[in-house]
């Protein structure tokens, strides 16, 4: 099956110390390393050219907050800007939105970066996992409308007290006309996947939401493991963010194309880390 999508992580800081993030849950396998982010643009490049991909999907997301590394990502993001113009690359991150400014988000508009922010909708849930940067946040969101005219499109994570506050939670979000990606928090502060799906069943009747397709059972979709949701970090590549405290696939240098190659056999209706590890 031809790769379409791959997420790299261009950093392991944050300004932040969410409480649910499981990606603080596997430090231990969270250690900076040297990678060549160029060279994996390069090699998605020569995939797309040699596959005739029509349009290929880059992350720019992982183990922290991208907007740490603006410089980088700036430059990343100059690197492949014809490809995106010409619509053969779609790219994106998300940001905790502390760190951006006007000059920050003109570049991304400019460039046709879809930038996403991540809040957990009302106050009282965002501030008690997210650091009581509810307020923040909604500030940078309305900057974000007053340089773009519109709000950008928002992630939230979807765990037991966004369950409680479900109606609240959806009411929240309506506001903004937007897209919004919810996700399932998993780990210590978790829900199950029915629980997630049931509340997805009620807020898309009422919100535009991404889900379906090969992606992430965390997102309401398939579980892409092994498929198109390679993820680049620390110098190697991992089925799945998710699945940055398993052994990686390899380095970060192995060819995409040598990616088509895995294949698992499993029900992709379930999250593939999560059987593994029952």
């Amino acid at each position: 099956m031809e790769i379409d999508r791959v997420c790299i992580s261009i950093n392991n800081r944050c300004n932040l110390n969410c409480k649910y993030c499981h990606f603080h849950e596997k430090k231990d396998a969270i250690k900076k390393s040297s990678m060549d982010v160029i060279k994996i643009l390069d090699n998605i490049i020569s995939y797309i050219e040699s596959k005739d991909i029509k349009l290929f999907k880059i992350g720019f997301v992982g183990n922290g907050e991208p907007l740490l590394e603006y410089d980088d990502l700036k430059r990343y993001i100059l690197y492949i800007s014809d490809y995106i113009k010409n619509g053969e690359i779609m790219a994106y991150s998300i940001t905790n939105g502390l760190l951006l400014n006007a000059d920050m988000i003109k570049f991304f508009e400019e460039n046709r970066i879809n930038l996403g922010f991540s809040i957990d909708g009302i106050e009282k849930i965002h501030d008690m996992y997210r650091c009581n940067t509810h307020r923040m946040v909604m500030d940078k969101i309305e900057l974000y409308k007053q340089v773009t005219g519109r709000y950008p499109s928002m992630n939230c994570t979807v765990g037991k007290e966004v369950i409680k506050e479900e109606e609240a939670t959806i009411k929240f979000f309506e506001r903004f006309d937007n897209r919004i990606t919810f996700s399932r928090m998993i780990g210590e502060y978790g829900i199950s996947l029915d629980e997630f799906n049931s509340f997805l069943g009620n807020a898309k009747k009422r919100l535009n939401i991404r889900m379906g397709g090969y992606d992430c059972t965390m997102y309401g979709g398939l579980c892409g493991a092994g498929i198109n949701n390679f993820f680049f970090a620390n110098g190697k590549v991992f089925l799945c963010g998710n699945c940055v405290d398993l052994k990686a696939i390899s380095d970060s240098n192995i060819k995409i194309i040598e990616l088509e190659k895995i294949y698992l056999d499993f029900d992709r209706t379930k999250c593939y880390k999560e059987m593994i590890c029952d």
